[in-house]
């Protein structure tokens, strides 16, 4: 009895295998203890540690941002791209744990043939002088043991890939939402940009007006009307660079969208205000880095499937059983096909021993074995410019802030510094040089305060990417077949004609 019990446990053992090569455990990330230098000056709007808002982009309170953001998540032809890789990795990964399981065919066949009379033996028994027919069908069965867990290495590194792929699309998610809110940003900058120009060019289409009037009256010269007019002349040719810029944005968020050139336009041409910060917004806690950034957790999975791959190599320097087998038929009438006389079968292992392969066995574990350093390096740098980057980010974004303060300052001064110098033009206390002077002044810190709203703006959307927030909104739990979509029919309509 303890002697079948022995055996029973030795073959359990054998079946089961042991799995070479190391073991894959997630590196270990030296987050800091907290953001360093989160605010080294006050500023209006201040970060939190507390977990991001998985909707990020709601928090600007802007309903146009939200909608293009949701249709981008939906329609974009990138993430569309990367899904489908996702099922690629997915469908390679089934294929790979199929040889878990055994392999069973069932094969059925006839032949009309003819031996030689000097050959082998004819299986007709008429010495070659006549055809004959071969009826035969077999189920065969075959099944490799994975003793040294070559297979489940194989199987582990497929999941790995499965999940390089998966957060790729997660980074392209990320780098979507960053880009459809940028790009709305600098759309609303370039808006506010026009208004400045416009409201500047009627103030000087005003002065114009005055100049001409003051001349009449004999107490101008031609030369403040020739200022004036090519004051007004110079606004006006800034108006159709700005225009274009603004086609060229509406553009790229119809391209982001998935759309045709020019189908945003109704809904983007008119003005809105520039989305801007709240008070206080989270930014989460530095260990939750690492599980929320795709590219790290990319560079790990990546580091997984090297560290796996190792065994894999190992595995091949020892012997492989497979276990196969076949049952069937085999008769030269069509009707003894079925009788029990026709029956056949065949049973047995095979096994596959490397005996000398001149190196190419140790050339491939020293290959594996590199590639696994170069993945555990690549991991260390992601992660060091993770932290690189949302350093460099934060302190951008509160140098924005103070920026902005300091020119909403100056176009406040500017303003006042129009209104007195037309005044004293009137009166006739400075010429009219002085009054270009100054409204050059006021549209250029106009402008400058508009580019530092969008700078701060699209700061915030900087850091919220390179803290990893936002994907998580969208990450489905299965990703759907992929079809061809009425939108998709639309494009290629557009793209033929």
């Amino acid at each position: 009895m303890n002697a079948v019990r022995t055996l029973s446990l030795l073959l359990l053992s054998l079946l089961a295998g042991c799995t070479l090569g190391p073991d894959f455990h997630p590196p270990a990330s030296q987050a800091p203890a907290n953001w360093a230098a989160l605010q080294e000056t006050p500023a209006a709007s201040q970060p939190l540690a507390e977990p991001i808002e998985q909707r990020w982009w709601e928090t600007f309170h802007d309903p146009m941002l939200s909608a293009l953001i949701e249709r981008a998540s939906q329609h974009n032809l990138d993430l569309q791209i990367a899904s489908a890789r996702v099922l690629q990795s997915r469908a390679l990964r089934t294929s790979v744990a199929a040889e878990q399981t055994p392999a069973v065919d069932l094969g059925a066949g006839y032949n009309r043939a003819r031996n030689s009379a000097e050959g082998l033996n004819d299986p007709s028994g008429n010495g070659g002088k006549s055809a004959f027919n071969l009826w035969q069908g077999d189920l065969t069965a075959s099944w490799e043991l994975d003793l040294w867990g070559r297979v489940r290495r194989q199987v582990e590194a497929a999941d790995a890939v499965v999940e390089v792929a998966e957060n790729d699309r997660r980074g392209v998610l990320l780098s979507l939402l960053a880009e459809t809110a940028g790009n709305y940003i600098q759309l609303r900058a370039v808006q506010g940009t026009l208004k400045v120009t416009r409201e500047n060019l009627e103030v000087s289409r005003h002065s114009l007006q005055l100049s001409q009037m003051r001349l009449r009256d004999g107490v101008a010269t031609d030369l403040d009307v020739a200022q004036a007019s090519a004051q007004v002349a110079s606004l006006e040719a800034r108006l159709p660079t700005l225009e274009e810029r603004q086609a060229q944005l509406i553009n790229a968020l119809s391209l982001l969208l998935a759309e045709p050139p020019r189908s945003l336009q109704a809904e983007l041409l008119v003005p809105g205000a520039m989305p801007a910060p709240e008070q206080t917004f989270a930014i989460g806690v530095p260990s939750e880095l690492a599980q929320r950034r795709p590219d790290i957790l990319q560079a790990e999975a990546r580091l997984h499937a090297a560290t796996a791959s190792i065994g894999v190599a190992k595995a091949d320097f020892y012997p492989s059983i497979r276990l196969s087998g076949s049952m069937g038929f085999q008769s030269l009438q069509l009707s003894d096909f079925a009788g029990w006389d026709s029956r056949r079968f065949g049973i047995g292992p095979q096994l596959s021993l490397p005996i000398f392969e001149g190196g190419r066995l140790k050339g491939v574990l020293k290959l594996r074995e590199a590639q696994q350093q170069e993945a555990a390096l690549r991991y260390q740098q992601v992660v060091l410019g993770a932290w690189h980057e949302i350093d460099d980010v934060l302190r951008r974004y509160n140098a924005g802030q103070l920026r902005r303060e300091l020119l909403a300052e100056a176009v406040r001064q500017n303003r006042i510094a129009l209104h007195t110098a037309q005044q004293q033009y009137i009166e006739g206390a400075v010429d009219f040089l002085n009054v270009l002077s100054v409204q050059g002044a006021l549209l250029a810190s106009e402008e400058q305060w508009v580019d530092s709203s969008a700078a701060v703006s699209q700061a915030l959307v900087g850091l919220y990417k390179a803290l990893g927030g936002g994907w998580q909104a969208f990450d489905p739990p299965s990703m759907p077949s992929l079809q061809r979509t009425a939108k998709a029919e639309t494009l290629f309509q557009y793209a033929v004609q």
